[in-house]
């Protein structure tokens, strides 16, 4: 057997990245001493962990590295790869698009970029309310303590995500100027809410540049400045819809779903320290949804999903009452919570492995 020093050094992994796959159980040791704590691996363990450290070099995330370590047919590696080739060539183009925006802005130093936009108050006031629960609250991560106001030709997003779960919402707004990407405190986001409670009746006015945001409302605004942080790109997360449908989709009635919930079993876990419940959802090939208890074996075709079970109350009251649309894709793909009649309103739940 090899030691986690020997393994590092025929992997190419460090030490601490080890130590860290052995955490997220994507490479697990063969045997721990249970006296010393130290790790052992077998020989056949090298690859895998060959496999791990390529796939790290080449920037692939934590979920589709476990899927490729867990795959038994390398043609579910190849598919892997081809998706992760796919996002980096999305990101490329990104990448020049916005090398091209600064070499005009060094060009035309003098020149502020500036976008107007228009929308009603209630719409606006929806979409902070669609995103406000999944804004994050960790010191260490200020960039997540922000909603990022995304302003394209005709639409406005708003985007709030604090790594576990993912919230976006989009309005059709009235555009004047460039696209732009700024994320603003939660506390200008709570603050311009609550100018736009005040007069639900009439239209939002927003001024937006790379210095921050302005909302007018009835006579009355509110400005905020921006956070100079780098906003995660949350499309690299959404599903290409051409390349692949979710494996189920479910359409529930949200007060019954919740009231399922409220007397639900549930698996605890801990993270950080922190104890909370899962919901283990499960979907038939029909699209009947059912919540399970955990600890129980699967039935049949049953796809199984463990979510955090706060996170799903909060994203199932951000999103309104009514029908709503889950989207499953295996135990270790977001779950995806959407309006059947609103594309560009949806949240995203981190799974949890049971």
């Amino acid at each position: 057997m090899l030691s986690i020093g020997e393994l590092a050094r025929a992997s190419g992994l460090t030490v601490s990245a080890l130590r860290f796959y052995d955490r997220a159980r994507v490479l697990t040791p063969a045997w721990v001493d249970a006296h010393t704590g130290y790790r052992w691996y077998t020989g056949d363990q090298v690859r895998a962990a060959r496999l791990v450290a390529g796939l790290r070099r080449v920037g692939m995330p934590l979920a589709g590295i476990t899927a490729a370590v867990a795959a038994a047919e390398p043609a579910v590696v190849h598919g892997l790869l081809d998706a992760h080739l796919h996002r980096l060539e999305d990101g490329l183009v990104d990448a020049r698009r916005e090398l091209s925006r600064i070499r005009a802005l060094l060009d035309h130093e003098e020149i502020v970029m500036t976008t107007r936009l228009t929308l009603p108050a209630t719409a606006l006031a929806a979409a902070f309310d669609a995103v406000r629960f999944a804004v994050g609250s960790d010191p260490e991560l200020p960039q997540l303590a922000t909603v990022l106001v995304d302003v394209g030709p005709d639409t406005l997003t708003l985007v709030a995500t604090d790594r576990f779960r993912l919230a976006v919402a989009g309005a059709p707004a009235a555009v004047t100027g460039p696209p732009l990407r700024v994320p603003v405190p939660v506390d200008v986001a709570d603050r311009v809410r609550a100018l736009l409670a005040a007069d639900p009746a009439g239209d939002a006015s927003l001024t937006v540049d790379a210095e921050g945001i302005t909302v007018a409302v009835g006579g009355e605004q509110v400005t905020g400045s921006a956070v100079d942080v780098d906003y995660p790109d949350h499309r690299r997360l959404l599903r290409n819809p051409v390349a692949a449908a979710p494996a189920r989709r479910a359409t529930v009635d949200v007060p019954a779903l919740r009231a399922t919930l409220g007397g639900a079993p549930t698996v605890v876990r801990e993270h950080d320290g922190t104890r909370y419940e899962v919901t283990v959802l499960s979907v038939d090939d029909r699209g009947g949804l059912d919540v399970v208890d955990g600890d129980q074996a699967p039935t049949g075709d049953d796809l199984r999903v463990g979510v955090n079970r706060e996170f799903l109350l909060d994203a199932l009251e951000a999103a309104g009452g009514g029908q709503l649309v889950l989207e499953l894709d295996g135990p270790i793909t977001p779950l995806a919570v959407r309006r059947p009649d609103d594309d560009s309103t949806y949240s995203l739940l981190m799974p949890i492995k049971l």
